[in-house]
């Protein structure tokens, strides 16, 4: 189920001069399993430390002894020393004892040998509340999402379609039969998500209902980590906002939304939080003049997306239904939901060591309104990204982004088979006057995000 992030391990684990490694990403996105299946399938002596069940560690870890530090692990764990060969150290929930991140740094410069992992969830409410050195320069990063789509069908053995995905090019023709079954398996991917316990329960019982129960149990875990690591002041705002995201998804974030009784600035700062931890994706407007996106970033426009597309649907109270009635099913907030789709995946695709990111683009006019959905950036080029939950939909902002940042080529998800098509249009520019386009169109399936930069780029 973790092939693609153990391979990143074990880049990791081999790398000359290597740093302890902390995983950052929501709770129950797969961090703890991922390290233990490694551990397992590397041959490697394991010694894990729940930090959350020994709270008390902390008081050690502060004193930065290494020798101290290493003893408690050993004893903790009963598999003799840590500082053996073939070994490697995880240290669990580490917001939990915060000065064992400190304590990073003298693992790196004292013990470089041994290989050290810390994983953990909501770790800025952690660190917001503790003023120590953050081991800067002594530490790297690792960032995990839920599962994507490929490790979805990897995980249902569906060895053919992984293969047929893996290696499409475009201009070749895409089987019809294939197309049919991916659209199914989407269908199903987009109720369960990217939730390992979610997905394991479904494809153990073939029940939908049994993954949204595990939904159910997540979000509920969520808001009790909110009050262990909120202050009074902070608790119900994140609450309400965590709440209320998921109905806003790929709508542009107006704070009057998430509730008209609480400080606009409390609102923010609950926002910043829930984002920082990995539960909620931020898209960013830039204005897209020129490479990188970020130097024409406008914060303070953005649309919150949520951590994954079952948990979404969960917290917008889909009740049960059974697999057969899966295809039939019409669901009223469908755009919204294939949009989340393709920020998980756009998102699962960037660098695995910096916090992923992505923008998007507004033009905001009285009579002449355009948005487009998400931009990437290939080599020098950004391309702009439309998402459309059926088959078929209007360009009219896709003409207007590539008319007015001459776009060369853009990119437009769907559920039809893949195609390539040169587009030329007449744009209106003013009340009197109107422009020429022309740019090459790339339509994708939605099934196919993972794989997008790998076809624009033989384009």
């Amino acid at each position: 189920m973790y092939r693609i992030k153990e391979k990143s391990l074990e880049t990791w684990l081999h790398k000359e001069s290597r740093k302890p490694l902390i995983l950052r990403g929501a709770r129950q996105v797969g961090k703890s399993t991922l390290v233990r299946q490694f551990a397992e399938s590397r041959g490697l002596i394991l010694f894990e430390v729940n930090l959350e069940r020994h709270r008390t560690l902390d008081e050690v870890f502060s004193t930065l002894k290494m020798e101290h530090i290493l003893s408690e692990i050993q004893y903790i764990c009963k598999k003799g020393s840590p500082t053996q060969k073939n070994t490697l150290i995880f240290l669990d929930e580490i917001q939990a004892a915060p000065h064992a991140i400190e304590a990073l740094r003298y693992f790196y410069e004292d013990y470089p040998e041994i290989p050290v992992i810390g994983a953990g969830s909501l770790l800025e409410f952690t660190l917001s509340k503790h003023n120590f050195s953050m081991p800067v320069g002594r530490v790297e990063y690792m960032f995990l999402g839920p599962m994507n789509f490929t490790e979805y069908i990897t995980a249902k053995s569906e060895n053919a379609l992984i293969e047929l995905l893996e290696t499409y090019q475009l201009g070749d023709s895409f089987p019809e039969s294939a197309h049919l079954q991916l659209l199914e398996v989407l269908r199903e991917f987009l109720i369960i998500g990217g939730m390992p316990e979610a997905v394991k329960e479904y494809l153990g019982s073939n029940d939908l209902n049994a993954a949204m129960d595990v939904h159910s149990s997540i979000l509920a875990t969520y808001q009790d980590d909110f009050s262990k690591y909120c202050s009074d002041r902070q608790l119900l705002t994140v609450q309400k906002v965590f709440d209320k995201i998921p109905l806003l998804v790929g709508n542009k974030l107006k704070y009057t939304n998430l509730a008209r009784d609480i400080l606009s600035r409390d609102l923010k700062a609950a926002v910043g939080l829930l984002t920082k931890a990995g539960i909620v994706n931020q898209v960013v407007h830039s204005s897209a003049n020129g490479i990188p996106l970020k130097a024409e970033e406008d914060s303070s426009v953005f649309k919150p997306y949520f951590l994954d597309c079952g948990l979404m649907n969960r917290s917008c109270r889909l009740e049960w239904i059974s697999t057969e009635e899966l295809l039939d099913v019409r669901f009223v907030n469908e755009g919204n939901l294939a949009e989340q789709f393709i920020c998980q995946h756009l998102l699962s695709i960037a660098r695995e060591n910096e916090q992923p990111r992505l923008n998007y683009w507004l033009r905001e006019k009285r009579s002449n309104n355009s948005e487009i959905d998400f931009l990437i950036q290939l080599n020098r080029e950004i391309i702009p990204v439309e998402v459309k939950a059926g088959k078929s939909g209007s360009l009219r902002s896709l003409h207007q982004f590539a008319f007015h940042k001459k776009s060369r080529t853009a990119l437009r998800f769907d559920t039809n088979v893949p195609s390539v098509q040169d587009v030329s249009h007449k744009v209106k520019v003013s009340n009197e006057s109107t422009g020429d386009v022309s740019y090459k169109l790339i339509s994708l399936p939605l099934y196919l995000a993972e794989q997008s930069m790998r076809l624009l780029s033989s384009l």
